[in-house]
């Protein structure tokens, strides 16, 4: 999905600059309190086009960032240097974290319902255990998703608007459909750039599959693959966090 969709996933927020702004702000006080303040090493494994890797590195924070979708990572790199920042960007599958990063890092996040993008629980442990074996003794894994709920409405098909977007001189309509079976749902993404001036209207789509694990089923994976002091922290994003330490300290 996001290979299609890069060049406008900012606009799912009403304002990216500030979402950049906020969530890192909220991150640095969790790594605050587990870790301590800046610099740290940070690996974001799921960075997209980079809405929490910017924000943390813009308060000091040495910030690796990686992801799937070359055209994620690549939005990201361009963001960075726009904004003069010091990142390092990789493409890279988030299962595959401990290969490609190695080891030693402070603090190792997926933010933003990533983490639900693999397929089922036994690929969720293998990218857990990966981020087991990037962290330091005292480090500690950030995960932030949906909270999902076996008594939300499933139905099929589903309609969710983002409303309008300005991008310059254009105006976008944004939405998302969500069509469920039993614990997986697929999702695509449109952004709708209306006609103006007599030109034609354009749509750029794309879309993904998500397993839809509680966050309840999550801490306890987190439990299952050697992570202790496994909580979830509520009202810091807009959605649920887990976190976990390598080792109880």
């Amino acid at each position: 999905m996001y290979d299609e969709i890069a060049s406008l996933y900012h606009l799912v927020y009403p304002n990216w600059n500030e979402a950049i702004e906020r969530q890192g702000e909220a991150l640095n006080g969790v790594v605050s309190d587990f870790v301590g303040s800046a610099p740290l090493s940070i690996l974001d494994v799921s960075c997209g086009i980079g809405t929490q890797a910017l924000g943390l590195a813009a308060l000091g924070h040495r910030v690796t960032a990686s992801d799937l979708s070359a055209a994620a990572v690549n939005r990201a790199r361009q963001e960075a240097v726009t904004r003069g920042l010091d990142l390092t960007f990789k493409v890279a599958d988030m299962r595959h974290c401990a290969e490609i990063h190695g080891s030693g890092f402070d603090v190792v996040l997926s933010a933003d319902n990533s983490l639900p993008h693999l397929p089922g629980e036994d690929e969720i442990r293998v990218a857990l255990r990966g981020f087991y074996r990037c962290l330091k003794q005292d480090g500690v894994a950030i995960v932030s998703l949906r909270d999902y709920r076996a008594d939300e409405d499933r139905s099929s098909p589903q309609m969710w608007s983002y409303g309008f977007r300005d991008d310059g001189s254009d105006r976008y309509v944004v939405f998302q459909t969500r069509d469920w079976s039993n614990d997986t749902y697929d999702v695509a993404m449109y952004f709708v750039r209306e006609a103006r001036n007599g030109s034609p209207a354009s749509v750029t789509a794309g879309s993904s599959r998500y397993y839809a694990i509680t966050v309840d089923r999550l801490m306890l994976l987190f439990e299952e693959v050697g992570f202790t002091e496994v909580q979830r922290l509520d009202g810091i994003l807009h959605q649920p966090i887990v976190v976990g330490r390598p080792n109880a300290v």
